[in-house]
């Protein structure tokens, strides 16, 4: 059986019976009225001829075996590190966690909620700052998150101060994040001090780029002093024997946890992270997970503060952040619960311990050390030998760093052997000596951390399986069970990509190896690139962005850029419809663009009339639309033709949010319909997973005049990056070349395995599914939106205020009630209150459709008894639920309504039941009390007859 076949749910049988119930006599048929006649692609979209998936996991070998994996003594952000074999079976490589979603619904989330809160404990405590974000996309953009949050904290300064001693990238990223928000950058030696006034902040180096460690606490009081906030880029292993930014007084400390048990993956995806003061909490971009309870008392864990916030606040929020690194979060977590702090102590004195040496032994061997005190880095002077040094190690399999014809710098990882200290030397003409410590005696750590039993508990590999098992039991994931989420494509991640990920000769380079040693990874990423192109119908693609909403940010860069270019600086409103996703005001505002929002028509399309008076309104200052198709209204508009020659005749270029390209993949390209710019998420129709909330990936697609403003490389040096940014090219947008290049073999798999007709099959199922469910439960809950012949596309939404308002029972209420049926709830009151969207994608077969429906039919007539009077809404199965195994088997049972109602509403669950570890959370509580951090044993213990006297608080009565 070929890939599509198996990928796609739905076999012909169910296909013809789902297209009966439709009334249309095959799916192009219902495709072809669902679908404007303008969107199709205008030309056959030309790909291989798809492989098998024997055949793709062939080719990816041949690929990788392209590669000459150098072991990797190059830092500059990224060291080479061991994933602990359990950590990497059982989360990396593990369904449950890998195809997990967002955990906006908490109640089924607990399990990934848990292991972010010990990554965000765990670098708390190695900051010593009081609160942690649940991560960030990487060390570069941190350091522009960084800035972003200084500029809101800091209102008066227009200057930020950039350590010279940073990695390059970094520098590069940060400075035009910075320059983006109109702010002034300097990249200053820091070692000289603080010079001027109307400055925001100051980002320092902890250690350097060559490994050098200073005490930046007179910098912390002169940026102080001048009213500005210090943040401070931190080697999170350095931490363990370095005293912490908080301590030194830093605002925020940033970096990233790449070190922590994450391959280096040619650059990413890697977690970076994020903590600040208490002061600044409710300023920190990000996702931030808290401590509440649920309604019988116990803890539970939620996202706390900016929940969303991209979306609800949109242009007012703090960072367009949607997609972060979940799953690298939780990797580099559970590297830490593993070691506990004395395992990290150990790796982070011996990864010490090799530098020291190597350093004595290039000093006894006559050879200058640059820098008297450094971790892990050490820079040796070398007078015009340093490429020759360079080569010489490469040639013997390792890989160093140059800075110049004159210094080497070579950094060590917690994988160096005896051997390899002994051929680095060598290189230098010595031989291997003993060498004492060499951090600096002011700086040395004087607090404890990670403190917490979870940190000192679980160090056997049995313990820590058990541990890794017993968090996912208490989540649902793509492997127990379809997750019906409008807007975020949850369809199947073909295993034979994901195998590939964890392969030596992709997972084990470094990315900034030479390109003659990573044949294979461009040879991969080019033709991923071309194929992209062709499925798009732009001129050129990069994969740089690292997530969707990186992504774009990236396009509209691109934009600005190209007005900038033309002498237009004028043009900085970006339109944007009511129907769009919600990061799109946040990323044209990072770009320093304004928003003016376009209504919506009755039909859920486009207000063209309000189009016109916004255009007549901004006239000569339209730089872009951002227009997402379909919309998030779930319906194919076929007004977007016009939309687009509207802005084009202002002047203005044409954003394309490609987030929804699963209903049009093989069948209509952007480029084609007056696209000027796309970006795509790769973990949604690409099938690269969404891990608990990342990674993703967003490449974008331009059109031939933006192609000079795509990404530019990240691999400059600060002397470049400090000069006036040129209105000519493009701006690196993340710390690497390629971004999160580690997981892009997925999607090269996906695409090889369907190719064109297999990723049309893919849309057209798609779309057949959503009509499907739209169909069988607009009897239940009426479909806001449909578009030619009551056609939706490959989403629906269903409206719930009418139901609301005859029964009380909210969109809320049904989502929380789905999780008793064993289902994650649609995407809730996002694009529309009071509503769900429901995205079935194509990987879901007949029977699990019915089985949804099955549910959303059953939770109808639970509200159907509300209504008529004949049950309570407050004492009501839905409003109480979720219910967990011990809350209906427990003597005390305090409603009306019966045990097997609560549990077991359909006789399928009998079998195969999801319960839920906690009640429904009051989120508004956790909020109230906001605790970022493993609470303590002891919380977990709550007497049994407190229970009766705790009620259920809805999200409607939180709001209020």
């Amino acid at each position: 059986m070929d890939f599509i076949s198996r990928h796609v749910g739905p076999n012909q049988p169910e296909e013809h019976e789902m297209l009966s119930a439709l009334g249309y006599d095959s799916v192009e048929a219902l495709v072809d009225t669902a679908m404007p006649a303008g969107i199709k692609a205008t030309q056959p979209i030309n790909l291989p001829a798809p492989l098998s998936e024997q055949q793709a996991q062939e080719r990816l070998r041949e690929l990788a075996g392209k590669n000459v994996v150098l072991k990797a003594f190059y830092g500059q952000g990224f060291s080479s590190t061991i994933t602990p074999p359990v950590i990497r079976r059982g989360v990396v490589e593990d369904a449950g966690w890998y195809t997990a979603y967002t955990p906006y619904q908490p109640e089924i989330s607990q399990g990934r909620l848990e292991a972010l809160l010990n990554f965000q404990t765990m670098v708390q405590d190695l900051t010593g700052l009081p609160v942690s974000n649940a991560s960030l996309l990487d060390e570069a953009s941190a350091a522009g998150e960084a800035i972003g949050l200084m500029s809101r904290a800091v209102k008066k300064g227009r200057r930020v101060l950039l350590d010279a001693r940073l990695h390059p990238q970094v520098i590069a990223v940060a400075s035009e994040r910075a320059r983006a928000i109109d702010l002034e950058v300097e990249v200053a030696d820091l070692t000289q001090g603080v010079v001027g006034e109307d400055l925001v902040g100051v980002v320092i180096a902890y250690p350097g780029t060559e490994g050098d460690i200073f005490d930046p606490r007179p910098i912390i009081e002169a940026i102080h002093e001048r009213g500005g906030l210090a943040a401070v880029d931190a080697d999170i292993l350095a931490l363990t024997l370095l005293e912490s930014p908080g301590e030194l007084g830093a605002d925020i400390a940033i970096g990233t946890t790449q070190r922590f048990g994450v391959p280096l993956f040619y650059g990413g995806p890697h977690a970076a992270y994020m903590a600040v003061t208490d002061k600044l909490k409710r300023q920190m971009p990000g996702r931030l997970v808290g401590v509440s309870v649920d309604a019988e008392g116990y803890p539970a864990y939620r996202l706390a503060l900016q929940t969303r916030e991209q979306h609800i606040r949109r242009e007012r929020a703090t960072s367009n952040i949607c997609t972060a690194q979940a799953l690298l979060a939780v990797t580099a977590s559970m590297y830490a619960v593993y070691h506990g702090p004395q395992g990290l102590v150990e790796i982070a004195r011996a990864v010490h311990g090799r530098a020291a040496s190597f350093a004595a032994s290039i000093s006894a061997s006559g050879a200058t050390v640059k820098h008297e005190n450094f971790f892990d880095t050490v820079a040796v002077e070398v007078a015009g030998r340093a490429e020759e040094i360079k080569r010489s190690l490469a040639e013997r399999g390792y890989l160093v760093r140059t800075i110049g014809a004159d210094t080497v710098v070579v950094s060590f990882g917690e994988d160096t052997e005896d051997e390899d200290l002994r051929a680095l030397v060598e290189a230098f003409g010595g031989s291997v000596t003993a060498g004492g410590e060499r951090l600096p005696a002011g700086l040395a750590r004087t607090t404890e951390f990670l403190t917490h039993e979870t940190f000192n508990t679980i160090h056997s590999e049995t313990q820590m399986m058990r541990y890794i098992r017993s968090l996912g039991d208490k989540d649902l994931a793509l492997d127990r069970t379809m997750i019906p989420l409008g807007s975020c494509t949850m369809k199947l991640n073909p295993t034979a990509g994901l195998e590939a990920i964890t392969w030596p000769g992709f997972a084990n380079v470094h990315p900034f190896t030479p390109d003659e040693y990573t044949e294979g990874w461009r040879e991969l990423i080019a033709e991923l690139s071309d194929w992209l192109v062709e499925l798009t119908g732009y001129a050129a693609v990069s994969v740089q962005p690292n997530s969707g909403a990186t992504g774009e940010l990236a396009g509209l860069l691109a934009i600005r850029r190209y007005h900038l270019s033309n002498g237009e600086a004028e043009r900085d409103v970006c339109l944007i419809p009511a129907s769009a996703h919600g990061t799109n005001a946040a990323s044209a505002t990072l770009a320093n663009l304004r928003v003016a929002v376009v209504k919506t028509a009755p039909d859920g399309s486009i207000d063209l009339a309000d189009l016109d008076a916004k255009l007549e309104q901004h006239a000569g200052r339209v730089a872009a639309i951002m227009v997402t198709y379909p919309s998030t209204h779930g319906v194919y508009e076929d007004t977007v033709q016009t939309v687009a020659e509207k802005v084009h005749a202002a002047g203005g270029q044409v954003y394309i949010d490609g987030a929804n390209m699963n209903a049009l993949a093989g069948i209509g390209r952007p480029g084609d319909f007056g696209g000027d710019v796309s970006h795509l998420n790769l973990h949604k129709t690409f099938t690269i997973p969404h891990g608990g909330g990342g990674p993703g990936v967003g490449p974008i697609g331009v059109a031939e005049h933006l192609v000079p403003f795509l990404p530019a490389d990240p691999q400059v040096s600060w002397e470049s990056a400090a000069q006036d940014a040129p209105a000519e090219g493009g701006v690196p947008i993340s710390s690497t070349t390629y971004g999160s290049a580690g997981v892009l073999p997925i999607s090269w798999a996906y695409i090889a395995m369907s190719g064109a007709e297999g990723l049309k099959k893919a849309t057209q199922s798609a779309v057949l599914t959503a009509n499907y469910l739209a169909h069988e439960l607009k009897d239940s809950f009426p479909v806001l939106y449909t578009g030619n012949e009551g056609l939706v596309g490959h989403e629906c939404i269903l409206d719930l205020n009418g139901i609301e308002k005859e029964s009380g029972v909210s969109a809320t209420d049904v989502a929380k009630r789905l999780v008793d049926y064993g289902f994650h709830a649609p995407t809730l009151a996002f694009p529309v209150a009071g509503t769900l969207m429901v995205e079935p994608t194509e990987s879901e077969d007949l029977g699990e459709l019915q089985r949804f429906i099955e549910a959303m039919r059953s939770i109808r007539a639970e509200i159907d008894e509300i209504a008529s009077g004949k049950v309570e809404y407050e004492k009501s199965v839905i409003h109480n639920a979720p219910y967990t195994a011990y809350s209906v088997t427990r003597e005390q049972w305090p409603y009306e309504f019966t045990r097997e109602q609560a549990a077991y509403p359909v006789d399928g669950l009998i079998h195969a039941k999801y319960f839920p570890p906690v009640r429904r959370i009051d989120e508004a509580y956790g909020d109230r009390n906001l605790v970022c951090a493993c609470p303590p044993p002891e919380a977990f213990d709550i007497e049994p007859e407190a229970v009766e006297e705790i009620d259920v608080v809805s999200t409607e009565e939180n709001k209020k």
